[in-house]
């Protein structure tokens, strides 16, 4: 039996899983976390531009802090998600 008090244990269905893949928190880890994939790629593979940044490597630092934010963010989502509550039948006809 499920547990009443903890509502991100319970289940509450196909809609509340659909609608906590598509939680804000998701979305915007995923996309920080795809920009800094892009951003770690150029940094390691593409002209450094040193001369530019006065020194550091500023895509690669920029995309390690990115894929860290990105990851936090994915992560409060998995870890404290949002579950909506299941939709009730209305008694209106």
């Amino acid at each position: 039996m499920p547990s009443e008090s903890n509502p991100a244990k319970t289940n509450k269905g196909l809609l509340g899983t659909l609608l906590s893949l598509f939680d804000i928190r998701n979305v915007i880890g995923s996309l920080l976390a795809v920009y800094g994939v892009i951003l770690l790629l150029m940094g390691l593979f593409g002209d450094p531009e040193v001369d530019k940044t006065g020194g550091p490597n500023a895509n690669l630092w920029a995309g390690i802090v990115l894929l860290v934010v990105g990851g936090a963010f994915i992560a409060w989502g998995v870890l404290r998600p949002v579950v909506p509550d299941a939709p009730h039948p209305s008694k209106e006809k």
